[in-house]
């Protein structure tokens, strides 16, 4: 089988559970990887696409080259539809975080009547009542991280880590943090920022406050392990949380983090086991951090969080009996869906 994904060559700051679900498919007899190109997708021979963020081919830039992208991604869906071949989509996200145009919108409804099977990454994901469905754990990054130099943790030190968008509340974490009045706090902020516009507002807010340390830059693995082991607690103040790959990167280097009180969230609770998860409601506040820090150290964890459930092991065997089933339910339906596709379809 010949599988399209939907990302494009790996390269060293793409996303750690892509590179480790290309690397799980391509151990698994018979399955084929393709990774993506508007070439590839519009004249390779393959089996199945599959969808992660789709907004990532079709968004992100503007004018003519915007423009272009939207083109060639409707000519993706409209030889998908012609040809009959599945698409499976996997939701990371209950829907983009950046808002989409009109004639975007257009192709992610495009797109979403050409799915017939979707992956979700927890047992709390929507998706269409007629749509089958199958949910495969966000993978752990324990085997990702193997062999790095870790350090202690430091009292006190707060952490947040990652690419810093809007949508993360970094400046709520901030602002929560400055009020704070427990002896011996420190926080750490890493990663680049989306826009310029946030990082200066981000040091206009500290205002040389010499607890907090920022650094603006793509963090290797190295030293994104270096700066979540220091943390005491990890602190993940989204503003719309559903997986975090964050998160699971912090459990997997055996460091607490605080997250937003959400049903995703609390299953994660549950599963990573006592001391390992706390949660807050609403928005982040200073008494929120100050307490988790109490409750922390009064309860610490005794053994690692529980991720057994997550292991890469079988995800690749698992994504393959969805691409299979995919081909099934194409097989069964497709013609009576290709009829209804043409007369729904509307890009322009």
């Amino acid at each position: 089988m010949r599988v399209l994904e939907s990302f494009a060559e790996p390269r060293p700051t793409t996303n750690p559970y892509i590179v480790q679900l290309a690397r799980a498919l391509e151990q698994e007899p018979g399955c084929e990887v393709l990774t993506f190109s508007f070439k590839r997708a519009l004249f390779a021979p393959y089996d199945v696409f599959h969808v992660h963020w789709p907004e990532v081919i079709y968004a992100g830039n503007r004018g003519l080259k915007g423009v272009a992208r939207e083109l060639l991604f409707a000519a993706v869906l409209a030889r998908l539809q012609l040809s009959g071949k599945p698409v499976v989509r996997t939701r990371h996200n209950i829907a983009p975080h950046e808002s989409l145009s009109r004639s975007q919108l257009l192709l992610e409804g495009w797109l979403e009547r050409l799915t017939r099977v979707t992956i979700t990454l927890n047992s709390s994901t929507g998706h269409g009542q007629d749509m089958p469905a199958s949910t495969i754990l966000h993978g752990h990054y324990r085997d990702w991280f193997a062999g790095i130099a870790v350090n202690e943790p430091t009292p006190g030190r707060i952490t947040f880590f990652g690419l810093i968008r809007r949508y993360k509340g970094v400046e709520t974490l901030l602002e929560s943090f400055l009020k704070t009045e427990l002896a011996g706090l420190t926080l750490s902020i890493s990663g680049k920022a989306a826009t310029e516009e946030i990082s200066h507002n981000l040091l206009e807010m500290a205002q040389g406050d010499d607890r907090v340390e920022f650094d603006f830059r793509y963090l290797s693995d190295a030293e994104l392990v270096a700066s979540v082991t220091q943390a005491e607690l990890v602190v993940l103040p989204y503003c719309a949380m559903h997986n975090s790959g964050a998160a699971m990167a912090a459990l997997s280097l055996n460091r607490p983090v605080l997250l937003p009180d959400t049903p995703v969230n609390r299953l994660l609770q549950e599963e990573a086991g006592p001391g390992w998860v706390y949660l807050f409601r609403n928005e982040l506040t200073a008494a929120a951090v100050e307490g988790t820090l109490m409750r922390l150290r009064e309860h610490s964890p005794r053994t690692a969080p529980d991720l057994s459930a997550r292991s890469w092991q079988s995800t690749g065997a698992e994504h393959l009996r969805v691409f299979e089933n995919a081909l099934d339910h194409q097989a069964k339906h497709g013609a009576g869906i290709h009829s209804r596709l043409a007369v729904n379809s509307d890009v322009g």
